[in-house]
């Protein structure tokens, strides 16, 4: 799923105040952070994603790697935290601006 420079923006906004719900830990990048994460995006469709100190990967990196997996957007990484995106297939929530 690829997103515009305003769509990112938006996403960004509106993530502004979200607390993270995934860590990535000291395992990295694992089938069940994977699960976690595809369950969060299906609960919230837009969450934040925070790397742990003794993360064997950047924030870049896991985000990546998370973002192929599942399907989801990446919106932006700021520290150590990523924002991720995955539009909800029935009744979605957020309505994001046109391209």
């Amino acid at each position: 799923m690829e997103l515009t420079g305003k769509q990112k923006r938006h996403l960004r906004a509106l993530a502004h105040h979200l607390k993270p719900v995934v860590l990535v830990g000291a395992a990295g990048v694992s089938e069940a952070l994977v699960g976690h994460v595809t369950d969060a995006l299906e609960d919230h469709e837009l969450i934040k994603m925070k790397c742990g100190e003794n993360a064997p990967l950047s924030i870049k990196e896991a985000a990546a790697e998370v973002s192929q997996a599942t399907g989801c957007a990446v919106a932006g990484t700021i520290g150590r935290t990523a924002i991720l995106y995955k539009r909800r297939a029935e009744d979605p929530e957020i309505e994001l601006p046109k391209a």
